[in-house]
Formats: structure tokens, C-alpha cells, sequence
């Protein structure tokens, strides 16, 4: 190696061992939050939260070494804490642009705020605080994975959640009305009903279905509403669709 390249490597400079151990450690942690994201089909996943959790810590690299050679400069100062302020700021405009209102019902605040703790890895990565890198992602996990496990079995800390429900039953049985009624019986709300119908062949004997598909919202289990509504004279089918209102 000539002594030309040799200063791209110096550790001095920024560019040593550590600095590559920083960007990986950001790397990998911020694709186990991505990964999960993408798993659970959310509008951020596994190229969103990577691309910002290795930008983060590589702003704050060029923050800490990239204006060393100016550095004793008649005039300068370094403040590092400049950049990474900016960091802050510029990621508010991708988690504005993840969340969202319908009905009055605000989605994508979860998935904002793991873009934003992504984000805050990443630069503690670049920063050389790896263990609480490392700390905070498995916060992240035990956040969105035990606390909604923890909130089903405590009533006070039940949440309300978007479902969708898709059913069909046979023509004239009147199973619409009782399936709102059980709806609504059990503390949900029902915010839009759309039907389908198909006639069956006159010759065959069988008469013909109804398709629905239902959006409800609340904070009781749907797992007991669609065994109730599949127990329902007439019932052919019944499905269930469920996410949460914030993520």
C-alpha cells in the first residue's frame, strides 16, 4: 500500500476499525427493527429503517471527524452537537409522512416512532455508546411485542383496534341484521358495511350468496365475535383482518 493511501485508513482521521464497527452495529440493528416492520406490512420496513439507522450513524461520524483539518483554523470552532441537532430535526419529515387520519382515527403513529428510535440507534452507534444501541433495540422489541400481549389481558390498558371483517352467507337468511346487532352488543363500532352479491343458476337448487366486508372498531376480542357470527344460521364463511389504530 503506498504511503498516498495510508491517510484513508488512519483512525485519527474518522476512517479507522472503529468507525466500521460503528456503521455495522448500526446496521444490524437497525434491519432487526426493519425486518420486523416488514413482517408486520408496515408502510416503513426493511430498506426504511437500515437506510435511516446507517444514515444517522454516519451523520454523526462526519460530525465528529469531518471537520477535523479545520481544526486550528484562525476562526473555527467544532460543535459537533450541530449536526446531530439537524439529525433530529430532518427525520421529523419522514415520520410525518408515515402517519395519516381516517375517520378520525390516526394511523402510523407506532411505525413514526420507530422510524424516530431508529434513528436515535443509529446515532448512538455513530457516537460510540454501542450497549445503549443495543439497549434501546431490545426496548424497541419488548415495546412492540409485549406490550400489546400485556394490554389483551388488562381491560384498563385495552386499546381500541381497526378490524375488518369478511363474511358471506346464503341469500334470504336475514344474517346481516344479527351480525350488526352482535357487532354492536359487543362494544364495537361499526364504521363501514359493503355487500356482493352472486345469483346462483336457477336449474342448480342452491340459492345464491352475499358477500360482505365489514370495518368495526373497538377494544374487545374479535376472535369471540367471529366464532359467535360463524354460529349464525346461514353463515358460510367468516374472517378477520385486525391491526392496530397506531401503528
Amino acid at each position: 500500500m503506498s504511503s498516498h493511501a495510508l491517510p484513508l485508513f488512519d483512525p485519527a482521521a474518522g476512517q479507522g476499525a472503529r468507525q466500521f464497527a460503528e456503521l455495522g452495529l448500526a446496521l444490524v440493528l437497525s434491519t432487526l427493527i426493519g425486518a420486523e416492520r416488514a413482517v408486520q406490512q408496515k408502510s416503513a420496513g426493511l430498506r426504511t429503517h437500515t437506510l435511516v439507522g446507517v444514515g444517522s450513524a454516519l451523520f454523526m461520524e462526519v460530525s465528529q471527524h469531518g471537520f477535523n483539518s479545520l481544526l486550528g483554523l484562525d476562526g473555527v470552532a467544532l460543535d459537533p452537537s450541530r449536526v446531530a441537532a439537524q439529525i433530529v430535526s430532518g427525520i421529523g419529515f419522514i415520520g410525518g409522512g408515515l402517519i395519516f387520519v381516517r375517520r378520525d382515527a390516526v394511523r402510523g403513529l407506532t411505525t413514526a416512532a420507530t422510524v424516530w428510535l431508529t434513528c436515535a440507534i443509529g446515532m448512538a452507534c455513530g457516537g460510540g455508546l454501542p450497549l445503549l444501541a443495543i439497549a434501546a433495540t431490545a426496548c424497541h422489541f419488548l415495546v412492540v411485542r409485549g406490550y400489546p400481549w400485556v394490554s389483551r389481558r388488562i381491560p384498563a390498558l385495552a386499546t381500541e383496534r381497526r378490524t375488518g371483517l369478511h363474511l358471506a352467507y346464503e341469500v334470504g337468511s336475514s344474517v346481516l341484521t344479527r351480525v350488526l346487532e352482535e357487532c354492536t352488543g359487543r362494544g364495537f363500532r361499526v364504521l363501514e358495511v359493503r355487500t356482493d352479491r352472486t345469483d346462483r343458476d336457477g336449474g342448480s337448487g342452491r340459492r345464491g350468496t352475499i358477500a360482505v366486508r365489514m370495518e368495526i372498531e373497538g377494544a374487545a376480542e374479535v376472535p369471540g365475535l367471529v366464532a359467535v357470527l360463524a354460529e349464525l344460521d346461514g353463515v358460510l364463511d367468516v374472517a378477520s383482518l385486525e391491526s392496530t389504530a397506531d401503528e
